[in-house]
């Protein structure tokens, strides 16, 4: 490979940053809304979940060109869960990617509106995509909706907020993360391997990947909140305890949360293989989504 990850991420993160912000001036009318869209996307971020996706599709071959609407699309239901995540009637937080949060910047109403805004936004933005077949476009707003959702996404958030202030198995605390985090994270790789034209074996085997990979994300999210730098994470260390959630190393204890997510990076590397699709980014991204310091 010519170029190491940070370079590759670097590269990836500047041309969806540029492309979110293109399609947010070309969709929205000049003015509050749009500026408070502009500000959550202009916040930054890592951008994996675009990243992965268009990784995944390099990794099938697919042109770059191809991927950017879906990779878009994908960010936006993010960052969208994001500002809503933020509003007082859910987490409450002040500050996010280091900076005052949506509705501190701005207002509770003005939040809300953008982030069902950029909600919105992401289908449209697929579905006017001139690369993508009509087959293609039903197909990944209709697995984008059902991971960003009321059996995905919004239903890991809803059984994360009922678990504040009591205990949860780990069965309970895996289905609130394969929700809340991991569902975002398996449609990356999931729409990367269709775009690339992936065999049913191959789609099956990217879905163990993408499951797993759900679950270190969270693993080690969590493992940050303890162990983190604030400075680096973007938020104040220590912030999932002061709001009574449930993370792997409350209920493992700090060792038996990074145990557990070695054993997802093994079954995640496997995968791959099986896959035929571990000689790619793919494999480094692993590595670096278990041991990331922010």
């Amino acid at each position: 490979m010519k170029v190491n990850l940070q370079s590759y991420l670097s590269e990836k993160r500047q041309l969806v940053n540029e492309q979110l912000e293109n399609y947010v001036r070309d969709y929205s009318y000049p003015g509050r809304l749009q500026d408070a869209m502009l500000y959550s996307i202009e916040a930054g971020g890592k951008r994996l979940r675009p990243i992965l996706l268009m990784a995944t599709a390099e990794a099938f071959g697919v042109e770059e060109v191809k991927t950017l609407a879906v990779a878009s699309g994908l960010e936006m239901i993010h960052t969208y869960s994001l500002i809503h995540d933020d509003l007082p009637a859910m987490d409450n937080d002040d500050i996010r990617r280091g900076m005052p949060t949506s509705h501190k910047k701005f207002d509770e109403a003005t939040a809300i509106l953008a982030g069902d805004a950029l909600l919105t936004l992401s289908s449209q933005v697929i579905t006017d995509n001139e690369k993508l077949t009509d087959e293609q476009k039903v197909f990944l707003v209709r697995e984008l909706s059902k991971a960003s959702g009321a059996r995905g996404m919004v239903e890991g958030q809803m059984k994360d907020m009922e678990s504040e202030n009591r205990s949860v198995s780990l069965e309970e605390l895996e289905y609130i993360h394969k929700n809340k985090t991991g569902q975002l994270l398996n449609f990356a790789v999931m729409a990367g391997a269709y775009l690339g034209e992936a065999t049913d074996f191959e789609m099956d085997q990217m879905k163990h990947m993408g499951q797993a990979l759900g679950l270190i994300f969270q693993i080690q999210d969590d493992i940050l909140d303890v162990t983190g730098d604030a400075d680096k994470i973007g938020k104040p260390v220590g912030s999932d305890e002061g709001n009574h959630k449930s993370t792997y190393p409350k209920l493992l204890g700090l060792d038996g949360a990074k145990e557990q997510k070695n054993r997802l990076v093994q079954t995640a590397v496997e995968a791959l293989e099986q896959a035929g699709v571990n000689d790619s980014w793919l494999s480094e991204l692993i590595d670096h989504l278990s041991s990331r310091d922010h």
